[in-house]
C-alpha cells in the first residue's frame, strides 16, 4: 500500500503570483498545497502604499477559492519613502516590507542603492514591529559572487536596528548560510531557502542543453552550496524555514532571447521536498520547515488544517499554467493527494 503523509497545511514564505488574467491560475495552483504566503511586491507599479496593498490582496482573494489562500502582503522599500507610509502599510495589514537593491531581480530597478536611502522607512518598520525581507544580492558585483558581497550590507542594516527582525531570502550559498548561523543567535534573523537551491546546481542549468526553467536570481550554485543547504535544512537549523520564490513567466517568455529570471515550483515544490527529505530519512523534519518555524518567526499562530501527500509516482509536465514548470519532464516519487 501507497504511503501517505499528512502534513500541516504549510506555509510559503516568499511567492510572487504577478499580475492581471495569469493571477487566477497561479493563485489557485499555490493554494492547492499552501494556506499561507507572503506575497512579494514587485508588480508593476509595486505594492508601496496602504492603497495599493488593500487593493493586490483583494485580487488575490478574489482569484482564489474562496478561505483557500490567505495572502501575507509585503510592501515594498522605496528610495524616500517616509514613516507615515509605513505605518499606514501596517494598518493595512502588512507583516513585511522588501529591500530590493536597485537593479538586483525582476522589477528591481525602482529599488535602493543602500540602506541609507530608506533610514527614515526602516526605522519605522522597527517601530511598528515589521519584519524586512532582504533579496541578499550586490549588483555591482560578479553574478556568482553577489550573494557573499552583499553580506557586509547585511551587517549594517542589523547593527544599525538592533530590534529589527530581518530574513535573508532564499539564501544560496554556504557564505550566506554561515552569516545567518552566526547572527541568529538573538532571534531575529533568520533566512528562506527554496526547493530550487536545494534540488539543483548550475551543472543542472548549463552542464548540458540549457535549461531556461532554472534561471533564477540568486543563481543556481555548486554542489558543495547545494550540499551545505541541505544538510541545515535536514538537520532542522531553527533559523530556516521555506520560501518558493515560485516565480512564473509565461513559457514563451523564457524561451526567447532574452530569459527573464524566475523557477515557477509552486505546482511541485512540496511533492519535490518531500522525495529530498524522505531519500534522507528525514522525512520527520519535512513539517517543521514548512508549517512551523516560519510562523513562528512572524509571529502567526500554527497553520490550520493539513495537506497530504502520497507516495506514487509521476512525471511532472513540462508546463503547467503556461509557465515552465520547475522539474518539467522529471519523475517525482511523491505527489499531491
Amino acid at each position: 500500500m501507497a504511503r501517505i503523509l499528512r502534513l500541516p497545511r504549510p506555509d510559503d514564505f516568499h511567492l510572487h503570483l504577478r499580475q492581471g488574467e495569469s493571477l487566477t491560475a497561479y493563485a489557485r495552483r499555490e493554494a492547492l498545497s499552501f494556506g499561507r504566503a507572503l506575497v512579494m511586491p514587485n508588480t508593476v507599479p509595486p505594492i508601496a502604499s496602504a492603497a495599493s496593498i488593500g487593493a493586490y490582496r483583494a485580487s488575490i482573494l478574489s482569484a482564489a477559492a474562496p478561505g483557500a489562500l490567505e495572502p501575507l502582503m509585503s510592501f515594498k522599500l522605496l528610495p524616500g519613502m517616509g514613516a507615515k507610509t509605513v505605518f499606514e502599510c501596517a494598518a493595512a495589514g502588512a507583516v513585511a516590507g522588501k529591500y530590493y537593491p536597485a537593479g538586483a531581480t525582476t522589477n528591481s530597478a525602482d529599488g535602493l542603492a543602500s540602506p541609507g536611502q530608506a533610514a527614515e522607512a526602516l526605522a519605522a518598520m522597527e517601530e511598528a514591529g515589521l519584519v524586512l525581507c532582504v533579496h541578499g544580492e550586490d549588483p555591482a558585483a560578479p553574478v556568482l559572487e553577489r550573494e557573499e558581497a552583499f553580506l557586509p550590507t547585511m551587517d549594517r542594516i542589523l547593527g544599525r536596528y538592533p530590534k529589527l527582525k530581518v530574513v535573508l531570502e532564499h539564501v544560496s550559498t554556504r557564505a550566506a548560510l554561515d552569516f545567518v548561523r552566526a547572527n541568529a543567535r538573538d532571534g531575529r534573523l533568520a533566512a528562506t531557502v527554496t526547493a530550487h537551491h536545494l534540488l539543483c546546481t548550475l551543472e543542472d542549468l548549463m552542464g548540458g542543453p540549457l535549461r531556461p526553467a532554472l534561471h533564477c536570481k540568486p543563481p543556481l550554485r555548486s554542489a558543495a552550496d547545494r550540499d551545505a543547504l541541505r544538510e541545515a535544512v535536514l538537520s532542522g537549523e531553527p533559523f530556516l524555514f521555506f520560501g518558493s520564490d515560485s516565480a512564473p513567466h509565461p513559457a514563451a517568455a523564457k524561451k526567447s532571447a532574452k530569459v527573464p529570471a524566475g523557477v515557477y515550483s509552486s505546482p511541485v515544490a512540496l511533492p519535490a521536498l518531500a522525495g529530498l527529505f524522505d531519500g534522507a530519512g528525514r522525512l520527520d523534519a519535512l513539517s517543521g520547515f514548512v508549517a512551523a518555524r516560519g510562523a513562528a518567526f512572524y509571529g502567526l499562530p500554527p497553520p490550520e488544517g493539513s495537506v497530504e501527500l502520497v507516495e506514487e509516482e509521476w512525471e511532472v509536465p513540462e508546463e503547467i499554467d503556461g509557465a515552465l514548470a520547475f522539474l518539467g519532464g522529471t519523475r517525482l516519487r511523491w505527489r499531491l493527494k
